[in-house]
């Protein structure tokens, strides 16, 4: 007998074991027809929110009557030509069925002459514009009608990368869809979509139309609202945002409070945690806002911030970035008091600050005398003096010129940037500049004044 003949017959045994088996298995083991049958299925989850995302028709004033459009077409001065209404489409949350409350995106109903919401039972209704903020892409409606459902505001904070999340909308018009994906990030910002930006990036298709619609959790709650893509196509690739639901919440609440949004200030210039920079000033942490800059008299200033700390919570929610930081003032109403946590030469620290709407102006400090000439590698520096636009206002050394390739080039030194201190050492002259440098190795920081504002760059 070959070899493969002697593996057969050794697997036959198992095999026939197997067969008899399955054949005399108990009857409730073996599967049952609805039991196969059954599939997971969001149906249930689209029943319950579909009622509650609206369609939304807006109509405005047509581009044809413009001087400029006319000219531009050829239609003489005076010239009487139809004129058709500008009409787009985009969705909305019923966000409260008593009040009749609906949330979109602000570019949905932006230079609206007419706002229709259409319900998913076919009714149509002329809604009323109660507010919107372009800053965050959030506008509030209200309607008058009776039975309406709702989607519960749910906490958006809660959100992990990987949840499954829904996105219902009324993609080219169409009417109602449903569409599912996942968290892909949670943050995102940089986009220059929008002023405050804090978006939730998902997969689930989010195409023209989807706008203002919903995007809910596996409860059936609302955790952010559709805003836009990132395609060069028009169409969805799998890269959509939405507005967080706390956001959102936020801006209707002020709006139904103040008509506005009053947003908050600390009166701080920040900038993110590098990992140079964090080497250069020795911090124990990877991420944060680090404080490059305190206004005069503002909130901050009161408060006891400087430039250097490192605010890395707020209201005990972490601080990951710059942008995280001016998120949540910028949407904390003004005269709040919030907690930062922040780090202080390796300690963690906790203020108490009282947000304000407008820094108070502040005289500026009187400049120091002029002092040595002295160097940074590839920069040529200069006392400050009253040729300089910052003259009055800082005080530090005054870079005239960077060699291209040199260290201070690759540190990102410019012509015209103002010193102000070594490693978070303050530095008045070029004196106190060379003993500075004296005293710290490389990596080192140099915080910097740049036109308005204040930054750190790091020396290697």
């Amino acid at each position: 007998m070959d070899t493969h003949s002697r593996r057969t017959n050794r697997f036959l045994p198992a095999l026939g074991f197997l067969v008899f088996a399955y054949v005399h298995a108990p009857a409730g083991a073996q599967p049952t027809p609805s039991e196969s049958a059954a599939r997971p299925t969001l149906a249930p989850l689209a029943r319950r929110v579909t009622p509650a995302v609206v369609n939304i028709a807006v109509t405005g004033s047509s581009l044809f009557g413009d001087p400029l459009w006319d000219r531009f077409f050829g239609i003489p001065e005076g010239g009487e030509i139809p004129l058709p209404e500008r009409v787009s489409a985009g969705s909305g949350v019923i966000v409260d069925a008593e009040r009749g409350y609906v949330l979109t995106n602000h570019h949905v109903v932006a230079d609206a002459e007419r706002i229709v919401v259409n319900l998913a039972d076919k009714r149509e209704l002329t809604a009323r514009l109660l507010g919107s903020d372009a800053a965050t892409d959030v506008a509030l409606l209200e309607i008058d009608a009776d039975d309406l459902a709702e989607i519960e505001i749910g906490d958006s904070d809660s959100l992990q990368v990987g949840d499954i999340v829904v996105a219902v909308g009324n993609p080219f018009g169409l009417g109602q869809t449903v569409t599912a994906g996942i968290v892909s990030a949670l943050g995102r910002t940089g986009f220059g979509i929008e002023g405050y930006e804090d978006f939730i990036q998902t997969d689930a298709a989010i195409n023209p139309g989807n706008s203002g619609g919903a995007l809910v959790d596996l409860d059936g709650k609302l955790v952010g609202i559709n805003s836009a893509i990132l395609t060069a196509m028009g169409g969805n690739v799998g890269v959509g945002f939405a507005v967080p639901s706390n956001m959102a919440r936020s801006v209707m609440e002020q709006l139904l409070e103040y008509g506005e949004i009053r947003r908050g200030r600390l009166g701080v210039i920040v900038q993110d945690v590098t990992p140079d920079l964090a080497a250069a000033l020795d911090l124990p942490v990877r991420r944060g806002a680090v404080v490059s800059d305190v206004e005069p008299g503002s909130a901050a200033e009161r408060a006891g911030l400087r430039p250097g700390d490192v605010i890395t919570a707020i209201d005990g929610r972490a601080v990951d970035d710059a942008a995280t930081l001016r998120n949540r003032v910028g949407l904390t109403r003004a005269g709040e008091t919030v907690t930062l946590t922040m780090l202080r030469d390796g300690r963690e620290r906790r203020l108490e600050v009282a947000v304000g709407e407008t820094p108070a102006d502040a005289a500026p400090e009187p400049p120091e005398p002029s002092s040595t000439t002295g160097g940074i590698d590839g920069a040529v520096l200069r006392e400050l003096d009253p040729r300089h636009p910052s003259y009055g206002q800082v005080r530090g050394v005054v870079v005239s010129r960077v060699a291209p390739g040199s260290a201070a080039a690759h540190a990102g030194l410019l012509a015209d940037d103002v010193i102000l201190a070594v490693n978070r050492e303050p530095v008045a002259s070029i004196a106190e500049l060379d003993a500075a440098l004296a005293q710290v190795t490389r990596p080192f920081a140099l915080q910097i004044a740049r036109g308005a504002g204040r930054l750190f760059v790091v020396v290697r």
